[in-house]
């Protein structure tokens, strides 16, 4: 037990208990929507640090280097969709489409996801920048595209950021 700790009196063992089920809930969450998981696995290694102390091993800048990462995860989230239409030939319409469907689509999980861009990016290049259908199916199969791999991005940025908590608790804070 840690004396330093805000938390004093909390034993290493529940300490580490409740720091690795955040994790997994994070982990969970940055392949499922519905959890905020880079916000989950930022608050376990707050958690964490306030639970043991100066000995946890997290420095400040750990704390700086996780909440960029978990900035940079919801960027390329919410512009991956907007990034694949104008990659599949869409008009800037269409990715303005895509960023509207995409903020649509989140109140409307799961699918609301990947039909939220799709259909944004479709009805914006009809109606808005009036091209012809098949130039709009592109520009809305680009964005979904885009937002599966911005989908593969936020995994990826999630494992970074557990990698760089243990990574930083065990090696550089020692």
């Amino acid at each position: 037990m840690q004396s330093n700790g805000v938390w004093q009196g909390v034993g290493t063992g529940a300490a580490w208990l409740v720091t690795i089920s955040l994790l997994v809930a994070g982990a969970v969450g940055c392949v499922l929507p519905v959890l905020p998981g880079h916000l989950i696995i930022l608050i376990a290694a707050i958690a964490y640090r306030l639970m043991i102390g100066v000995e946890s091993g997290l420095r400040w800048w750990s704390f700086a280097i996780l909440i960029v990462l978990m900035a940079v995860s919801q960027a390329f989230e919410m512009f991956s969709g907007a990034a694949g239409a104008k990659w599949f030939g869409g008009t800037r319409w269409g990715a303005i489409g895509a960023i509207v469907g995409s903020i649509v689509g989140m109140f409307f999980l799961p699918f609301g996801l990947l039909l939220g861009p799709l259909i944004g990016a479709f009805v914006c290049e009809i109606a808005v920048a009036r091209k012809q259908s098949h130039h709009a199916a592109f520009s809305g199969v680009g964005s979904v595209v885009g937002t599966l791999a911005g989908m593969g991005i936020k995994i990826a940025v999630g494992i970074l950021m557990i990698a760089w908590f243990f990574l930083d608790v065990f090696l550089i804070g020692q």
